[in-house]
């Protein structure tokens, strides 16, 4: 009996030890650290030299309510933009996207849309700057990336590279610290309510 009772005992200890290099080996699996999140939402394509005339039109520019600039954005351009924006979308541009006056009205309309990023090949340098000032995450692709883009396909955006998954091809991106802090702190009367402005002239 003594000895049935002793090789029970072992038999536990084995299949404990079992269990526990199970869940070892799965821990430190390469497959469950990557956990991919590819973009859902929409993505809002448009072409080279988009200005801030055209993403808040003047005569609609009357307010500072920032619902109300997001109810106005592309109102004219592409009425449909404003009624099926979501939260989360993704918006991809050509060549100088944010050119023509500096109204920073541009930059708080698709930030009231809930535009997650714009990806263009390039940006207008005031609107740029608007930009990272309030938190909006303006990134570059090259162009032959962006133009092979559809509104109907998946994209994932990581702090690397934007994935196309649908045409199974991908473009490095680089978020500025800069950039990326003050995203995520709302833009930067955000951050100075917490911290010093010398904060920020060291992040490189």
């Amino acid at each position: 009996m003594a000895k049935t009772t002793k090789k029970k005992t072992k038999t536990s200890t084995a299949s404990r030890r079992s269990r526990s290099s199970h869940a070892s080996a799965a821990r430190s699996s390469p497959a469950s650290a990557r956990v991919s999140h590819p973009h859902h939402s929409r993505v809002w394509k448009f072409g080279d030299a988009i200005n801030t005339d055209l993403i808040t039109p003047g005569r609609y520019n009357m307010t500072i309510d920032r619902s109300e600039l997001g109810r106005i954005a592309f109102i004219e351009h592409r009425p449909e933009y404003a009624k099926n924006v979501k939260p989360g979308d993704l918006m991809v541009a050509g060549r100088n996207f944010g050119c023509g006056s500096s109204r920073e009205t541009a930059v708080h309309a698709l930030k009231a849309n809930g535009i997650s990023a714009v990806v263009a090949k390039s940006y207008a340098r005031i609107f740029y700057r608007n930009g990272i000032n309030n938190g909006l995450l303006l990134l570059i692709a090259p162009a032959e990336f962006i133009d092979s883009i559809e509104e109907s396909d998946r994209i994932e955006l990581t702090d690397t590279q934007i994935i196309n998954h649908t045409k199974h091809a991908s473009a490095p991106v680089s978020i500025p610290p800069l950039m990326k802090r003050l995203r995520d702190a709302g833009g930067i009367l955000h951050f100075l309510k917490t911290h010093r402005i010398e904060e920020l002239e060291a992040t490189h």
